[in-house]
C-alpha cells in the first residue's frame, strides 16, 4: 500500500507525539518518587538564598531577634526536627506568613503589626512550622515538579506535532498550573497545620485561643476581601471551629499566655517606626 506525501508527514508526527507522551509517563513516575529530607534540606537552602535576593527583607536585629526567640521557642515546644529552622520577616503591607522547604518561615510586617497580642502571632508561626513538619511544603513541591516535568513533555510533544506556536502555548499553561500548585493547600493540610499548632502552642506557653482569635479578626476586619494569610486556606469558618472544638479537648493548663509584659507592643511599635520610615523615603526617593 502506498503512502501520500500527507499521510506520511501525519504517521510521522503521530510517532514522534507518542514518543513524547512516553517521556512524559516516564518522568512522571521519576517525579512521582517523594522528596527525601537531604534533598527538601538542598532545596530549602537554594530557595532560601534566592529569597534573600528578591524579597524586601527587614534586617533590623532586635526586630529579627525577637521573631527568632518566638519560632525557635515553638520548634523546642514540637519536638526533635530534622531540619533547623530559620525565620525572617518581609516589609509587606499584606498580612501574610509562608513557609518554604526544610523550615524557612517568612512573616510579613503587616502581619505582626496586625496581631493584637504575642499568642496570635505565635499561632500563625505555629501553623507555619506544622505546614514543614507535616511535609506539606515538600509534597506541594513535588507536585509542583511533576507538572514541570509533564509541561516539559507537553511541550516537546507540541513543538513535535504542533509547531513552535503550538508549544508557546502549552508553555503558558504548563507554567499557570505550576503556579496554581506550588500555591495551594488542600484543606486536609490547612486543618493539619491548624491542629499542630493547637498542640505545641500550650507546650510553649501560649494560649491557643490567640490563634483562633486572630482568625476571627481577619474574618470581621477582611470583610468580601478576604486578607492574603486567609485567601488560600478554604473553609476557614469551618476551620476556625475545629480548631476551636481541638482547644476544648485540651486538658486544662493554667499560666498559659497571651501577652510577654509588653514586649510584642515595642517590637510592633519598631516595626511600624522602621517601615513608616522606609515609605516616607521611598515617597521622597519618588
Amino acid at each position: 500500500m502506498r503512502w501520500s506525501p500527507t499521510e506520511g508527514r501525519w504517521r510521522r508526527r503521530q510517532h514522534r507525539s507518542l514518543c513524547a507522551l512516553g517521556l512524559a509517563i516516564l518522568w512522571g513516575l521519576v517525579a512521582c518518587a517523594p522528596l527525601s529530607l537531604e534533598q527538601e534540606r538542598r532545596i530549602g537552602v537554594q530557595m532560601q538564598a534566592q529569597a534573600s535576593r528578591q524579597l524586601p527583607l527587614l534586617r533590623d536585629r532586635v526586630v529579627l531577634d525577637y521573631l527568632r526567640h518566638l519560632g525557635q521557642r515553638l520548634v523546642h515546644a514540637a519536638g526533635p526536627q530534622p531540619f533547623a529552622y530559620h525565620f525572617y520577616v518581609v516589609r509587606d503591607d499584606e498580612v501574610n506568613a509562608f513557609a518554604m522547604p526544610a523550615g524557612y518561615i517568612y512573616v510579613n510586617t503587616g502581619l505582626i503589626l496586625k496581631a493584637r497580642n504575642v499568642s496570635e502571632l505565635a499561632g500563625v508561626i505555629g501553623h507555619e512550622i506544622g505546614h514543614v513538619v507535616k511535609r506539606h511544603i515538600a509534597q506541594n513541591y513535588n507536585r509542583q515538579r511533576s507538572v514541570g516535568l509533564a509541561k516539559e513533555a507537553g511541550v516537546m510533544a507540541a513543538a513535535l506535532t504542533l509547531g513552535a506556536v503550538g508549544a508557546r502555548t502549552v508553555d503558558l499553561v504548563g507554567g499557570l498550573s505550576a503556579m496554581a500548585v506550588l500555591n495551594s493547600f488542600g484543606r486536609e493540610a490547612e486543618r493539619e497545620a491548624d491542629a499542630f499548632a493547637v498542640e505545641i502552642l500550650p507546650r510553649a506557653g501560649y494560649d491557643p485561643e490567640g490563634m483562633v482569635s486572630f482568625f476571627h479578626t481577619m474574618l470581621a476586619e477582611g470583610g468580601p476581601d478576604v486578607p492574603t494569610f486567609l485567601s488560600s486556606h478554604p473553609a476557614t469558618r469551618e476551620r476556625i471551629a475545629e480548631a476551636q472544638a481541638l482547644i476544648q479537648r485540651l486538658p486544662p493548663q493554667p499560666d498559659l499566655r497571651s501577652d510577654d509584659g509588653g514586649r510584642f507592643e515595642i517590637i510592633q511599635e519598631r516595626v511600624r517606626l522602621l517601615t513608616q520610615g522606609a515609605s516616607r523615603h521611598r515617597g521622597r526617593s519618588e
